[in-house]
């Protein structure tokens, strides 16, 4: 079985968890999440962790890992959120917000407009620095890789959107003959 599914996934008191026919709803602070349990895997549900249990299935094993990572990430988002951010960088690169609107200058002829999943917030910093909100890590995780795939950071100057925490390996430019 898989190391990591073995792990029981702590349950705060803020957190209330629901598994009824095979669906898990976890409500907290920040608001409420639902997902279907695999067949393959079952939860078990006491007053302060859930665990992962196998059920014989063929891909069982790998799935109780992966099913207590994604319960494990419903609960801290309710309770916590989750945020990632991105930085924008370029002469004249520049994001704002509008309503769910992301508004960037990306050195296209044209304003890039962003709509923002619902359960996704954002805010700018400095009209460079964009930090995406939310208690949904996966959609989070999804909306951050849409935005930054509309331009990705260039090889040379590092001009384009990429993560906060990412670093990039710059190319030297040409060099002439002399």
């Amino acid at each position: 079985m898989s190391r990591v599914g073995k792990k029981p996934i702590p349950i705060s008191s803020k957190v209330k968890v629901v598994y009824k026919d095979r669906k898990l709803t976890v409500d907290g602070p920040k608001g409420s999440l639902e997902r279907t349990i695999h067949p393959d895997v079952d939860l078990e549900i006491d007053e302060k962790e859930i665990r992962v249990k196998t059920l014989g299935g063929k891909n069982s094993r790998a799935l109780s890992g992966l099913t207590r990572s994604l319960v494990f990430n419903m609960v801290t988002g309710v309770e916590n959120g989750f945020e990632r951010v991105l930085e924008i960088s370029g002469i004249g690169y520049r994001a704002a917000v509008n309503g769910n609107l992301l508004e960037m200058n990306l050195g296209f002829s044209h304003p890039v407009q962003y709509e923002l999943p619902q359960g996704i917030t954002a805010s700018v910093d400095r009209n460079t620095i964009v930090r995406l909100s939310g208690i949904d890590k996966e959609l989070l995780g999804h909306t951050a890789a849409s935005i930054r795939r509309i331009r990705p950071p260039e090889s040379y100057k590092g001009k384009g959107i990429k993560y906060a925490q990412e670093r990039l390996h710059l190319k030297a430019g040409k060099t002439g003959k002399k």
